[in-house]
C-alpha cells in the first residue's frame, strides 16, 4: 500500500542523515465549523515524495522532506445551497444557483513540507518503535477541481481552483514499527493522523438569498498508511 526507501550516509552516529522516498495512500475529509454545512464522504488520495530524517542523538531525530499530495479534500453536504463557487468559470452557468441538499467534493493537489520531531525506541529482538510528534506541514495548493452531486445538473471536474485557498497548514502525530531484516535493511508499518489548522475553502460563496455569505471554516484531515521499506 505504500512504500519508504532510505539510504544513509556514512557520518557520525550522533548526527546521523537519511533520505529517501515516499509512496502512501491518504484517506482524507472535510469538515466545517457550520452546522448546515457537513461532510459527506471520503477521498481516496496518494502522496509521494523525497523524506529527509536527521538524528542529533541515538533515537531522536528532526524529519522533513517535499511531498506531493494527490486527491486530498472529500464532500461538503450544504443544506443551504445558493451561488457557492462563484470564482470558478462552471461549466454550466446553472451551476451557480444550487439546490438546497447539494453535495460539493473537492479534489486538490498539494505541494507539502512537512517537519516535525521523530522518536524511536532501541531495538527490542528484531523491532523497534517509532513516534512523530509532532507533525506539521505547510501546503501550497497546485490544483483544483470539483464535483456537483445531489442536483438535475450533476457535473464533475470543474475547475475551483480559485475557490480554495492557497495555503493549508495542518498538525498531526503518528507512529509505528520498524522490523529489521539485516544489519542494514528494515520493513516499517505505520499510520499518521493529520488535521487543518487553516480554512480551506475562500469563503466567497453566496447562499440562496444572494445576499448572505458563506463563510465557513473548512478544514481537511486524513489518515495516511506507511508502509516501507528501510535500507
Amino acid at each position: 500500500m505504500a512504500t519508504l526507501g532510505f539510504s544513509q550516509l556514512d557520518l557520525d552516529f550522533d548526527k546521523e542523515l537519511r533520505l529517501g522516498f515516499q509512496l502512501s495512500p491518504s484517506f482524507s475529509w472535510m469538515s466545517t465549523d457550520d452546522n448546515l454545512i457537513n461532510g459527506n464522504g471520503l477521498n481516496l488520495g496518494l502522496k509521494l515524495g523525497m523524506v529527509g530524517e536527521y538524528y542529533f542523538r541515538e533515537n531522536y531525530a528532526l524529519v522533513s522532506g517535499i511531498n506531493l499530495a494527490f486527491n486530498q479534500g472529500g464532500t461538503l453536504k450544504h443544506q443551504e445551497g445558493g451561488d457557492l463557487w462563484p470564482k470558478s468559470e462552471l461549466s454550466d452557468l446553472a451551476l451557480h444557483t444550487l439546490p438546497d441538499g447539494v453535495n460539493l467534493k473537492y479534489h486538490i493537489q498539494y505541494l507539502e513540507i512537512p517537519f516535525g520531531i521523530k522518536l524511536r525506541t532501541k531495538e527490542f529482538g528484531y523491532l523497534r518503535y517509532f513516534a512523530e510528534i509532532p507533525i506539521f506541514s505547510l501546503g501550497f495548493k497546485l490544483q483544483a477541481r470539483g464535483d456537483v452531486q445531489g442536483t438535475a445538473l450533476d457535473s464533475e471536474r470543474e475547475n475551483i481552483t480559485e475557490a480554495v485557498n492557497l495555503f493549508n497548514l495542518t498538525w498531526g502525530f503518528g507512529g509505528g514499527v520498524q522490523y529489521t531484516l539485516s544489519e542494514s535493511t528494515a520493513l516499517v508499518g505505520g499510520i499518521i493522523y493529520r488535521q487543518g489548522f487553516t480554512d480551506v475553502t475562500d469563503d466567497s460563496g453566496l447562499k440562496i438569498d444572494g445576499t448572505t455569505r458563506e463563510d465557513s471554516k473548512g478544514i481537511i484531515k486524513s489518515l495516511t498508511i506507511r508502509l516501507g521499506f528501510l535500507f
